[in-house]
């Protein structure tokens, strides 16, 4: 009895021994996984720049109605509505154009 308890605790050391073997041999390094994250993020970000202009373009125009309807309803702030909104798309635009020079 003794004899198989001995030969059971051999056999699961050696199983876990060879376990740990087996993750170490298939473990890739930090290097390869850095490499592989930046080529998904490359490869999302073409999209990202693309989504970015869409908004920028809905933002305008979302922008230029509401200018327009203050400056018809004869509104005097509308010169500063007109900034805002100017900017905002403006901004959008720049960081597209900044992000993707980043990234490449």
């Amino acid at each position: 009895m003794k004899n198989q308890i001995n030969r059971f605790r051999q056999s699961l050391l050696l199983l876990g021994l060879l376990l740990i073997t087996v993750s170490y041999s298939q473990a890739q390094g930090g290097i390869q996984g850095i490499d592989a994250a930046t080529t998904q993020v490359k490869g999302f970000f073409a999209g990202g720049v693309n989504l970015m202009y869409a908004i920028g373009a809905i933002v305008g125009l979302v922008g230029a109605v509401k200018v327009f309807n203050k400056w018809n309803s004869g509104d005097p702030d509308t010169g500063k509505v007109a900034a805002a909104w100017f900017g905002s798309c403006v901004f959008l635009v720049v960081v597209a154009l900044v992000l993707q020079s980043f990234f490449g």
